[in-house]
C-alpha cells in the first residue's frame, strides 16, 4: 500500500506543476497554452516557467501533512525533485 500512495503523490504532484504551468501562461503571457510552450521554449525560458508551475506542488504537500498521508508528500517531494532535473536538461 506504501508504493501505490507514492505513486498517488507522484502524479499529485505532477499535477499540481502542470497545473501552476498552465495558469501561468495563461494568465501571464498573451499566448495560449502550446504557442506558449513553443515560444518560451525557443527563448530559453521554459525551464524556468515549469520551475514557477512548481509551486502549486507546495500547497499539495502541505495539504497531504495535514492529513497525515506522509508516503503521498514524498510522493509529492519525489515529482518536484524530477521536475527540478527535466529543467536543468531543457
Amino acid at each position: 500500500m506504501n508504493k501505490i500512495d507514492l505513486l498517488y503523490g507522484f502524479m499529485l504532484g505532477i499535477a499540481a506543476a502542470f497545473m501552476g504551468t498552465y495558469l501561468y501562461i495563461s494568465i501571464f503571457t498573451d499566448f495560449t497554452f502550446t504557442a506558449g510552450l513553443n515560444i518560451l521554449q525557443s527563448q530559453g525560458n521554459l525551464g524556468k516557467i515549469i520551475t514557477l508551475g512548481a509551486i502549486p506542488s507546495l500547497a499539495v504537500f502541505g495539504i497531504l501533512l495535514q492529513l497525515n498521508k506522509e508516503m503521498m508528500a514524498r510522493g509529492v517531494v519525489l515529482a518536484v525533485l524530477g521536475l527540478a532535473v527535466v529543467t536543468i536538461f531543457i
